[in-house]
């Protein structure tokens, strides 16, 4: 396990020195940079590596200005996806008190305290996407929201943050499977949405992962008590739904849950990394009890033996992510099974390769824990 984690952060290392003009990125500011670099924060807390660190600063360095402006950054957009990389300016502002790194944070609370909401006091995903609460959005705003409110808000409002996964939990999630769809929109109105729940129609697995790891990720932040009970509970119901859809041979997820080998569906990498690394980190913060470990371990073996390509040192490849998916906007995207299916499968997605190196690392830290080291 020391040794494939190694790797993996030696192929981002070596194979992308410069993160933020990596192929398809080009100086954009993109989510997938605070996946991958989420990974570097927890080795760096880990190890106290210095060259995890300064990987971390050099890419934020990029996009965040003397002044606190952020490259490539617009606030009126209101897209809940541009908070994502700030989870990363905590540390870099806690360990060197540059005041760029705090500006540049308070703009991005800002956004969140301007951004839109559905009547029930939901962020709504962008600007462009009106009364819709997508899954995805909970791992790109809730975990800096709660970090924010606690660092510098005496942890006022966090009633707020976990108001946002409640909602998702009481309007996305289907009763008879426990699984919860790709998005809701509270007004009814999109093509895509169910004109009685406003569910889109299927349940996506990266949508899910993105979910259990905004989970884990909150409440790990959150003061023992109510709060972290109420996400607890959130957590143990959604793992519970999501291994009844598992592959019982490979022990990984598909492309759509719960759709199984109907024709078209496959194993996919990125959502898979996602729920094992949910897991591995609820039992290292002691929501599953002991008897999640089993399940977790093969979950883990599965996930390496069906996905990882070794190639020459470092050399790690991730294979079968879902390269996007989403709803609506102007490709009209209708959620079907279709749909999500036909989107381009690709290796070493940042998403996917971010979110298993964060797992890889979880799972070290279970191993650990389950040592009593």
């Amino acid at each position: 396990m020391a040794q494939l984690k190694e790797r993996v952060l030696a192929s981002f290392l070596q194979g992308y020195p410069v993160l933020a003009e990596a192929k398809n990125y080009r100086g954009k500011w993109s989510y997938d940079f605070g996946v991958v670099l989420r990974g570097f924060q927890e080795e760096y807390r880990q190890t106290g590596k210095r060259e995890y660190f300064d990987y971390i600063q050099q890419t934020m360095d990029y996009f965040i200005q003397e002044d606190g402006g952020i490259k490539n950054y617009r606030f009126e957009a209101m897209n809940i996806d541009y908070v994502n990389n700030g989870k990363l300016l905590f540390l870099l502002y806690e360990k060197t008190g540059q005041e760029k790194y705090k500006l540049a944070l308070d703009q991005l609370f800002a956004q969140l305290e301007a951004m839109p909401r559905t009547p029930e006091g939901g962020f709504w995903h962008k600007k462009i996407y009106p009364e819709q609460m997508w899954l995805d959005g909970l791992y790109m705003g809730a975990p800096f929201y709660a970090e924010y409110l606690v660092r510098f808000k005496g942890g006022a409002g966090l009633e707020d943050v976990v108001r946002q996964f409640e909602l998702c939990f009481e309007h996305a999630r289907d009763p008879q499977t426990g699984l919860l769809y790709h998005a809701w929109d509270s007004a009814r109105k999109q093509p895509w949405a169910d004109p009685e729940t406003g569910c889109s129609p299927h349940f996506w697995g990266r949508s899910m992962g993105w979910y259990v790891m905004a989970l884990v990720d909150v409440i790990e932040l959150l003061p023992v008590g109510d709060y972290r009970q109420r996400l607890a509970k959130i957590l143990l119901a959604v793992m519970d739904a999501l291994f009844k859809v598992q592959d019982p041979v490979t022990k990984v997820w598909y492309q759509v849950l719960d759709e199984g080998t109907r024709h078209g569906n496959y194993l996919e990498a990125s959502g898979s990394s996602m729920i094992v690394y949910g897991l591995a980190k609820g039992l290292v913060l002691g929501v599953f009890t002991e008897e999640w470990q089993a399940r977790l371990e093969e979950s883990y073996t599965g996930l390496v033996e069906e996905f990882v390509l070794l190639g020459n040192d470092p050399g790690v490849h991730l294979i079968h992510n879902c390269e996007v998916a989403g709803l609506g906007g102007a490709d009209q995207r209708d959620g079907s099974f279709v749909y999500y299916v036909s989107e381009p499968i690709v290796t070493n997605d940042f998403k996917g390769l971010g979110a298993f190196l964060q797992a890889v690392i979880m799972m070290e830290q279970v191993e650990r824990k389950a040592l009593h080291v």
